[in-house]
């Protein structure tokens, strides 16, 4: 399998804090798979921890990694969103997001102490959640004929297709996953098939 052909994401929230000379550093990761959904956490986060200083954060969504966003939060630039983002990408994660809420504890840390604290913080939810490897699938939609039903339901079985949704009425339609490494032989059965109709989905 090459690399293309699975990433690395995290399934499950976690939390995690760190103490640096007063000033408490709470972690919380997500896994996220849109910016609104990663909206939606920062906005929780800001709901359970008014107080909090600082709400800094990192991001990386999408299968490409190309898509992602740091935040200082009002910290100095540099020292909080990227040691977080560092932490995410040294383990090769996508669809995660780190947010680290900072109470100030009295004493200043230096540019040096807050990325050591942010990049601590950021380091240590990431071990309590689980990292877990997923092929990557591309979607399709598949219309056929109901007197097809028993020709198709075996090739999604032979191929381990991802249902993600399906009509099944006099004409039926299925939304599927299918793993970028069985793509070719999947297709080519499916093709074959009669009055079966497939269209990669955008």
């Amino acid at each position: 399998m090459s690399e293309k052909d699975y990433y690395f994401t995290i399934d499950a929230s976690g939390s995690a804090e760190v103490k640096d000379r007063g000033s408490k550093f709470i972690a919380y990761a997500y896994p996220v798979k849109t910016v609104d959904e990663f909206k939606l956490r920062l906005n929780e986060i800001k709901k359970e921890h008014p107080k909090a200083t600082h709400h800094c954060f990192a991001y990386r969504i999408g299968l490409d990694g190309n898509h992602f966003r740091v935040s200082d939060d009002g910290e100095p630039s540099g020292t909080a969103g990227r040691p977080i983002l560092g932490q995410i990408d040294s383990k090769q994660l996508v669809n995660t997001t780190v947010i680290v809420v900072r109470y100030f504890g009295g004493t200043l840390l230096g540019v040096p102490g807050l990325i050591q604290a942010y990049k601590s913080a950021a380091s240590l939810v990431l071990q309590t959640v689980p990292l877990v490897q997923k092929i990557v699938e591309l979607e399709y939609r598949i219309q056929f004929d109901y007197t097809m039903i028993n020709e198709i339901m075996l090739v999604i079985k032979q191929f381990q297709i991802r249902v993600i949704s399906q009509e099944l009425q006099l004409f039926c339609s299925i939304h599927a996953g299918i793993s970028k490494n069985k793509i070719e032989q999947a297709l080519y059965k499916l093709q074959n098939l009669q009055n079966v109709e497939v269209k990669k989905m955008e």
